[in-house]
């Protein structure tokens, strides 16, 4: 006998109309930023506005969960403690954290998530987490199907979240100090620079320039579209969707493309279900190219693969278009694998790799008159980073989120009685004391007619019966009045059965042991409370967070992506051996760094290195 279980679609908001979009294109569950001690510091929401939020998520029973996901000096604890305490009283569901320190205060039972920050590789690390009390666990993006299933055998209890779709952090979530090495700015901190979006060039030992000014850290983004399914039966449980500082329409797009794929999902596979409540139409199609991308790639879901860079632009690249085929004074046709509309933007790469654009100022079938003519090649592939026309469409209201609901209308000794039971069976029953009298008309169809009229409303009608002894006159002034009182209730009713979670009791005791007793600095230990968890845990040695205590003799990055796996070079995979002398380093204005290779672990690091 199969055992359904639920799946959640997680989608990000950088505020408010952000998130009531997300839920009305289909997310299941929205993460946001707290007011503060976010990992993205830009998008942090006031109190008001995360009550906001969960009071319209709720209605559809799509939880709500706040980022709170940086790491803490010892100064702030009160300050967390105090706000923790209010993002639980608007209603949140829970609370998204990498400082251990968190645990340690005086906070109400809201259920944490270990963010994909505490580095979240190993079964020993989940099993640990889940043990002392988190309710989620975020994976690390680098992991395959194979590592979630393990890790998911291991902890069958544990509930996993993983990525699915969205830009990529180059290095290990939380295991990154460039930013702050370099500029001061600390990703733990929620400030990251980017550095990895920079143009590098990449020299050899001797000096010898192996190639120019490349983004050799910047990655594509991922797209798991095609894995959704092998990811649910490795395990997962909850899909997310990266991009707390993507616009509304990114965010209505990408939500709603992957709405439609999970839900076809669940039409063939009973195993899986959804675990919010209503459904979404929409005015639009979604198609993920047509939003920011700077191309897509599974990542390592299924092992190490090439193709997972982008290395010539840090921009979004959208979707191809075709290729020049002829210039002609002030416009080119367009050999076209889809149409160009006036107002789009086109892009292409010059001579020299470089990302150029320019804006359609009129298009006539295949040929294309910009607004100022580049300088264009035959052949040249063209790509779309922005649709007008698709873009157009989503700027306006492009979803509804109904419930459905049963309407029974029937007669009662005195009067007339209206129930509406939703999708859910929440249900409400109103009577209303009225004289009947025999009808010379049919009342069915007004009856109908009447009592259908939702719009505006959270619910829409799948069937309404009519149970009346006699054809009763029943004018529309009752009718409305009874509808709108009906649906006044169901609401209020779905609030009060909303069902809250809170933080679950500790399986095993308070004093779980730590998978290892040192320490060292990508453990971010920044805080004297995350230093007093981990030592009640069985730790003996602790370094502190590189933000407290900086080193130069560290990596300052740890990543799956490999340059020397790029470059063809790699002598595990490949079998190919580099004619240029190692150490390499990447160079960008004054800023120096070495490559380092741990082929036994499949990762490169990369260290600070002084000036030659």
């Amino acid at each position: 006998m199969i055992t359904a279980r639920p799946i959640e679609l997680l989608a990000p908001a950088k505020d408010l109309n952000c998130g009531m979009e997300a839920v009305l294109h289909g997310a299941d569950a929205v993460y946001i930023g707290a007011p503060k001690f976010g990992a993205r510091a830009v998008a942090a929401n006031s109190i008001d506005d995360i009550y906001a939020l969960c009071d319209f998520a709720h209605l559809y029973n799509v939880r709500i969960y706040v980022a709170f996901n940086t790491i803490l000096k010892d100064e702030e604890l009160k300050e967390a403690e105090s706000l923790i305490r209010s993002i639980y009283d608007a209603g949140a569901d829970a609370l998204i954290v990498q400082d251990m320190g968190i645990i340690q205060l005086d906070i109400p039972p809201i259920p944490l998530h270990a963010s994909t920050q505490t580095d979240n590789c190993t079964p020993e690390k989940v099993e640990f987490l889940y043990r002392t009390g988190f309710t989620r666990i975020v994976l690390a993006r680098e992991l395959t199907l194979e590592e979630t299933k393990t890790i998911s055998e291991r902890i069958p209890e544990a509930t996993l979240e993983a990525f699915i779709h969205g830009a990529l952090c180059v290095s290990y979530s939380g295991r990154c100090y460039l930013s702050f090495a370099v500029n001061g700015r600390s990703a733990n901190r929620g400030e990251c620079a980017q550095c990895c979006r920079l143009p590098y060039s990449l020299v050899d030992a001797g000096g010898t320039v192996i190639t120019e000014h490349k983004r050799l850290l910047s990655l594509k983004d991922m797209n798991r579209s095609d894995d959704l399914e092998t990811m649910m039966q490795a395990g997962i449980s909850s899909l997310k969707i990266e991009g707390r500082l993507k616009d509304v329409s990114y965010v209505k797009n990408i939500v709603a493309y992957y709405r439609k794929k999970l839900d076809g999902i669940f039409s063939k596979n009973p195993a899986f279900y959804r675990s919010s409540s209503g459904y979404s139409s929409y005015t639009f199609e979604p198609q993920p190219e047509k939003s920011f991308n700077r191309g897509f790639t599974p990542y390592f879901l299924h092992g190490r693969d090439v193709d997972i860079t982008s290395f010539n632009t840090p921009k979004s690249v959208g979707e191809p278009v075709g290729a020049v085929k002829e210039i002609k004074g002030n416009s080119f046709t367009v050999a076209g694998l889809r149409p160009v509309h006036n107002g789009d933007g086109l892009i292409f790469f010059n001579q020299r790799g470089e990302l150029e654009g320019f804006r359609v100022n009129r298009a006539e079938t295949n040929r294309i008159y910009p607004r100022h003519m580049p300088r264009l090649k035959p052949k040249m592939p063209l790509y779309r980073n922005y649709d007008h026309e698709f873009e157009s469409v989503l700027s306006k209201p492009s979803a509804e989120r109904k419930l459905g609901v049963t309407i029974e209308w029937g007669d009662c000794p005195g009067g007339f009685t209206l129930s509406m039971t939703d999708e859910t069976d929440a249900r409400v029953i109103i009577a209303r004391l009225f004289v009947k009298e025999t009808a010379r008309r049919p009342q069915e169809d007004n009856i109908k007619t009447q009592l259908g009229k939702l719009g505006g409303t959270p619910f829409l009608a799948t069937e309404i019966i009519i149970s009346m002894a006699k054809n009763y006159f029943v004018p529309s002034s009752l009718l409305s009045e009874m509808r709108r009182d009906a649906v006044e209730k169901l609401i209020a009713d779905r609030r009060i059965r909303y069902r809250y979670r809170y933080a679950k009791k500790i399986m095993h005791g308070r004093y779980v042991v730590y998978p290892l007793q040192k320490l060292d600095y990508t453990a971010n230990i920044f805080n004297k409370k995350a230093e007093e968890f981990y030592k009640k845990h069985g730790v003996d040695v602790i370094e502190p967070a590189f933000e407290k205590k900086m080193r130069e003799d560290v990596p300052l990055m740890y990543t799956k992506h490999c340059l020397r796996y790029s470059m063809g070079w790699c002598p595990v995979h490949q079998k190919k051996e580099s004619r240029y002398k190692e150490p390499y380093y990447l160079i960008y204005k004054d800023q120096r760094l070495c490559l380092s290779f741990d082929c036994k672990k499949c990762q490169m690091l990369v260290y600070s290195s002084p000036e030659k």
